[in-house]
């Protein structure tokens, strides 16, 4: 079943993302060569603690930590470690916050100082892939119309969209129906209406579409170790146009002088 939103509960849900997307830019000023991904889910975990909500991901399922944090060739559900970020490096982090009984959701991929230019340009595309979805998570349009607009787009620069993982329904629950692909058929799939509140994420690899899951029952990576490039926004549909509740704009104040800032054009 498909839970439709009242404003007051989309307001709840804002106020999460406000949370979160704060939480993100705390985690954005250690993303550099030398820092562990454990102590990356630390800052996480201690911020959105010291701001009364708790982290969505935390025991969700099983799942040990506050943050998904893949490395490269790491598609998605990485576990942070005592690995050491390293030069070169690319780290999507995934974070939810639950505040008031409501969650939000948001991924952002950053480059570890100078990536190669062939990288870079993942980044920026698979987070302008993003944005070309969200512009068709609008009253009236489908399911399909928003995975169409992510992988036409993305597909015509050679990339490859993952087909196993997918966004889907935010609230009460952290994954809530409807499940959200980043590919489809225009026209086709469940009709959009206002009050759905939705996670829209590409997942796009820079070669093949093709996955494999580890054998710690999580961590999803390429199956030929090339790079991987996360990005998503919390939105709620609504007429005419998408209302994004999550927010990178603390991220990117953190990045603006860096090369960390990934320009969603």
């Amino acid at each position: 079943m498909i839970y439709l939103k009242t404003d007051q509960e989309i307001e709840l849900i804002k106020k999460s993302a406000l949370v979160l997307g704060k939480a993100h830019a705390e985690v954005a000023k250690w993303v550099k060569p030398g820092v562990t991904t454990k102590r990356l889910d630390t800052v996480a975990e201690e911020y959105i603690r010291d701001h009364k909500g708790s982290p969505s991901f935390k025991g969700f399922n099983g799942f040990p930590a506050s943050l998904c944090i893949s490395v490269n060739e790491v598609v998605v559900h990485g576990f942070p470690s005592g690995y050491e970020l390293r030069e070169g490096d690319i780290i999507s982090i995934d974070c939810g916050v639950k505040l008031d009984g409501y969650h939000s959701d948001s991924a952002y991929t950053y480059p570890v100082g100078e990536v190669s230019d062939e990288v870079l340009a993942l980044l920026k595309r698979t987070k302008r892939s993003l944005y070309l979805g969200i512009e068709k998570a609008f009253d009236g349009m489908r399911i399909g119309d928003i995975g169409a607009a992510i992988q036409d787009y993305v597909e015509k620069y050679g990339y490859s969209v993952v087909r196993e993982l997918v966004g889907h329904g935010v609230g009460k629950n952290l994954h809530e129906s409807p499940e959200v692909p980043n590919y489809g058929k225009r026209g086709k799939g469940i009709k959009l209406k206002e009050g759905m509140v939705l996670a829209i994420e590409p997942m796009i690899n820079l070669g093949k579409k093709s996955v494999v899951q580890e054998k710690d029952g999580w961590t999803i990576r390429t199956t030929d170790r090339k790079p991987s490039a996360h990005f998503e926004h919390t939105v709620a549909v609504r007429k005419g146009k998408a209302e994004i509740l999550t927010t990178f704009e603390y991220i990117e104040q953190v990045t603006a002088n860096t090369s960390l800032m990934v320009d969603a054009s």
